[in-house]
């Protein structure tokens, strides 16, 4: 569908995807829109979902795209003044290409990966600004981090170990399953999260942990009001390095964080091989339980009944001793399992998400060992409404906003590590409720 542009407003934001993470920016880009005359385009695949997401309102409209089709996508993006893509990582160089051949800033929550940074020569000739790790982790975790690094810096503060926790969680009150967890996210990320294995400094050395090694319910940090929590090293922690001015110290990480009984079902998740991406299993011939002992066999493992009771505990949760049909094709043992987490794991609509993020910083100051630790914790309203969606979308759309208001007026590609971007999306964050305590 292609937008008659005389009957829009001037400033006119696009989105790409109006799925589970773009809720609250939806809502957040509307409450704006109404604000200042502006509109916004949601962009889907699912044009009911997209136009369930705008409410009926007058400053939005709802459009079909397949954005793999060049025409359908370059004729939106030629019409927008800034674009946002929620859609998966792989697309964005799609998009990317478009807003580079049209002059258009682009933001996204994905990481900036190497597609994306081979286009900083483009993107900064261009004059235009793409804005790249602009969610939760990573995005509020930069900007949150940056503002005490350079605060500790300005003082004559050296920081000496650093550590970034983040984790998608279910709130207490909402949390009745063995795992202490429920999808708030993307499935399959959930299921292939840590495949690549982590890389981070301690004490002055680079460590790198292998995927069987990552879910270890030892690693445990304290979280004021919420107990101790297990943490895992996210990917590849070093880049941060050297773009959050940290050579001096002598530790750097960052890292996920879930409940320790979840690491403890994981890491046997992933001794078990049930991640596994290549074999694949007709599953409309298979229940749960004879692909789970299929499974074993055929990797080698003896039945399950010796495990201890937490581990056995777990996957029986997840029904992989149960004689229900699976009925999803062909798949592999990866896409089985996304198949139970989804049966057993998700959001019921009434239920609450929480989000937790947590750095500790120690450093030296005149002499003085000091340490300081800055905390977030922010809690769903429901199935639709999550603390994730809250916390990846609003730091997009608060920067939407500025730029169009002239208040951010960097270019090339960035991500959100300097004042002119997180000082006003952090401030603006602290008005919709997101705010950090310090001790």
């Amino acid at each position: 569908m292609v937008l008659q542009s005389n009957t829009l407003p001037r400033k006119k934001i696009l989105l790409f995807g109006a799925g589970k993470s773009a809720t609250c920016l939806i809502d957040y880009l509307l409450r704006q829109a109404e604000h200042h005359n502006w509109h916004i385009v949601i962009a889907d695949g699912n044009v009911e979902l997209a136009r369930q997401k705008s409410g009926g309102s007058l400053y939005a409209t709802a459009v079909q795209v397949d954005v793999k089709m060049d025409a359908q996508r370059n004729a939106l993006i030629e019409q927008a003044d800034i674009v946002i893509s929620m859609l998966p990582p792989s697309l964005h160089s799609l998009i990317a290409g478009n807003c580079i051949t049209s002059g258009r800033h682009l933001l996204t929550a994905s990481y900036a990966d190497e597609e994306m940074k081979k286009l900083a020569p483009e993107i900064r000739k261009k004059g235009i600004l793409f804005l790249c790790e602009m969610g939760l982790d990573p995005g509020i975790d930069h900007m949150s981090a940056m503002q005490l690094i350079h605060r500790i810096h300005a003082t004559g503060g050296k920081i000496n170990s650093f550590y970034s926790h983040c984790g998608g969680l279910v709130a207490p009150e909402s949390d009745n399953n063995p795992w202490h967890y429920k999808i708030s996210w993307n499935p399959r990320n959930v299921v292939l999260a840590g495949k690549a294995g982590a890389v981070y400094r301690l004490d002055g050395r680079v460590k790198q942990l292998p995927y069987s090694s990552l879910f270890d319910p030892g690693r445990t940090v304290e979280i004021p009001g919420h107990g101790r929590l297990a943490w895992y090293p996210n990917r590849d922690s070093l880049p941060y390095i050297p773009l959050y001015g940290l050579a001096e110290s002598s530790t750097f990480i960052r890292t996920t964080l879930r409940h320790p009984d979840f690491c403890t079902g994981w890491k046997k998740i992933v001794e078990l091989n049930l991640t596994d991406e290549t074999k694949q299993y007709n599953s409309n011939e298979m229940s749960y339980k004879t692909f789970f002992e299929t499974h074993l066999r055929q990797n080698g493992f003896t039945k399950t009944d010796t495990l201890p009771g937490t581990e056995k505990a777990l996957l029986t949760y997840l029904g992989l001793y149960e004689d229900e049909r699976i009925n999803n094709g062909s798949c592999t043992a990866a896409g089985i399992l996304q198949t139970a987490i989804e049966k057993k794991l998700m959001l019921q609509p009434a239920d609450k998400d929480m989000i937790i993020l947590m750095h500790e910083i120690a450093y030296e100051f005149k002499t003085q060992s000091q340490k300081i630790t800055s905390t977030l914790i922010v809690k769903g309203e429901n199935s639709l409404h999550t603390a994730m969606a809250k916390t990846v979308g609003l730091p997009l759309g608060i920067a939407a906003v500025l730029m169009l208001q002239g208040k951010i007026s960097l270019t090339g590609l960035h991500i959100p590590i300097v004042p002119e971007i997180y000082g006003p999306v952090l401030e603006a964050l602290r008005k919709e409720g997101i705010v950090f305590k310090e001790s």
